[in-house]
Parts: C-alpha cells; sequence; structure tokens
C-alpha cells in the first residue's frame, strides 16, 4: 500500500536565546489521499515549468541578514505576484537544529559552512550549498566611543562592559578565532545566541561594546558607532545558502535563491556591508 506525507505548512519564527522551532505535523494515510499530494507537486512542477512563480516560500536565514533578506523578499514579491516570502531569522546553529529537528523549510542560508554542514550532513536535507556572500567582524560601541575603543586589545579593559556572540553562533566562532589570532583573553558580561541579540546590548546601553558583524554595525546607524580590527581579517565569514529538499515549493524557493545570488541580489547585499564571495 502506498503511502503519501502531507506536511503542514506553518511559519516557524527562530529568535534570540532560548529560541524554539515548531515541528512540522506530519500524518500518515492511506492511498484514497494520493491525489491531493500528488496535485500539490504538480502545481508546483507544472508553476516552475510555465515560468509562472506562485506560492509561499519559507526561509530560515542568519540574523545577520534580516535587512538584507527582507529588502529582497520583498523585490520578489513585487515581481511574482501570487507569492510570499516568510523568513525565520535566529542564529545559524538553532536554525540548523530546526531543520534538522523537522521543522518546515524550503531554504537555508547560513553565516558559516560548519552550520551549513549541520544540516547537510543530517541525511537527505539539503541540495549542494553555495555560498554567496562573505562578511567580516567589527566592534560595535555606544555612539561617539566615550570609551575610545580602537583596537581589539581595548576590549580587554576590566572596566568595559562587553558583549560577545556564544561559541556556538558563527559570529562567536568568529570572535574566538580573532582573539585567539591575538593571543588575547576577553571575558564578556554575557554570550547571546545571535548577532542582533549581542548588538542590542548596545543598542540598549546595556554594554559599552560588542563584536559583531559589518553589517549589523552599518544596519544599526547611528544607535552605535563602528570601530575596525585588523584581526577582523583572519576571521571573515563564508555565508552558504541550499535548497532543502523537503520543499514543497521548490521552483519558487528556486527562484529566489536565483535572486539572492543575482547581480541584483548582490547589489542589495553589497550596499549592506557584506563582502562578494
Amino acid at each position: 500500500m502506498t503511502r503519501s506525507v502531507h506536511r503542514t505548512r506553518r511559519m516557524v519564527q527562530v529568535t534570540g536565546v532560548g529560541a524554539a522551532a515548531l515541528l512540522a505535523l506530519t500524518a500518515c494515510s492511506s492511498s484514497g489521499d494520493d491525489s491531493s499530494a500528488q496535485s500539490g507537486s504538480s502545481a508546483s512542477d507544472a508553476a516552475s515549468t510555465s515560468g509562472k512563480l506562485s506560492g509561499e516560500v519559507t526561509v530560515f536565514a542568519a540574523a545577520s541578514l534580516k535587512e538584507s533578506f527582507e529588502t529582497l523578499g520583498k523585490e520578489f514579491e513585487q515581481a511574482h505576484p501570487g507569492t510570499k516570502v516568510t523568513f525565520s531569522f535566529g542564529g545559524s546553529d538553532a536554525l540548523a537544529a530546526s531543520i534538522t529537528g523537522g521543522a518546515p523549510a524550503d531554504v537555508f542560508a547560513s553565516a558559516s559552512p560548519k552550520t551549513m554542514k549541520i544540516v547537510t550532513d543530517a541525511g537527505d536535507n539539503a541540495t549542494e550549498p553555495a555560498t554567496f556572500v562573505r562578511n567580516q567582524l567589527e566592534i560595535a560601541t555606544l555612539p561617539g566611543n566615550p570609551d575610545k575603543v580602537a583596537s581589539l586589545k581595548d576590549l580587554t579593559n576590566p572596566d568595559l562592559k562587553v558583549v560577545l556572540c556564544d561559541k556556538s553562533v558563527p559570529c562567536g566562532a568568529a570572535a574566538e578565532t580573532a582573539l585567539t589570532a591575538s593571543e588575547l583573553k576577553l571575558t564578556p558580561v554575557s554570550y547571546e545566541q545571535d548577532v542582533k541579540s549581542a548588538l542590542n546590548k548596545v543598542v540598549l546601553k546595556e554594554a559599552d561594546a560588542a563584536v559583531v558583524y559589518k553589517t549589523d554595525v552599518k544596519a544599526a546607524g547611528d544607535k552605535v558607532e563602528g570601530v575596525e580590527f585588523p584581526e577582523s581579517a583572519d576571521a571573515v565569514n563564508d555565508y552558504p545558502i541550499t535548497l532543502l529538499k523537503e520543499s514543497e515549493n521548490t521552483g519558487t524557493a528556486k527562484a529566489f535563491i536565483a535572486l539572492v545570488r543575482s547581480a541584483e541580489g548582490q547589489k542589495v547585499l553589497t550596499a549592506a556591508g557584506f563582502l562578494k564571495p
């Protein structure tokens, strides 16, 4: 007896510390349900073949991509009426765990190859990832840089309240690489689960400085001040993107990935401070 699995699509919100992913609801039924599953697949294939895109695409993406991907999502929806791009932003490690745990998604964009590998290594989950941008670290300080932070070494001052991303997420791993290369030891007041949470500590004046990405400093505008440091060149992160094989709308998902990697997509990303791959 043949069986089909119908995955109920839900928008999965993954944010900050203690983020929890909603697992997709699955139901096994008799062959009487085969026609509905096949019609859904046929609709996706037909849309791809005809060139007309439709339906919803769920994108799991690293927190640092929020502003750029939201811009690209709006452009995509305007270019393809009848489509909808839904995002879940968060720490790449938490997103990867959600995907391998069964959360419904079509596209995964990670802030490092290491976190992408969690997904690609967990069975038949993803197609071949492709690097689409790179990102470099920067120090975010309070506006005007009142503590006169000029280097990574300055962050070791015990009088400063410094925040880092957790070592399990790409921005934290990159910061650890830069600190190790500089032979510096830094004791932060907190480790945050994604780069936006680390930056927000400075924005809210709960910390004097944070090691984040250049793109996040730029997105924050005058809420923080950025300080470059040469050691960041030793810890540049590649960002890979992939189509997930559990996608229920592969044609539209592939088209969104194509936009991200296109000249127009690269224009939006580099304007946000990302480096070309």
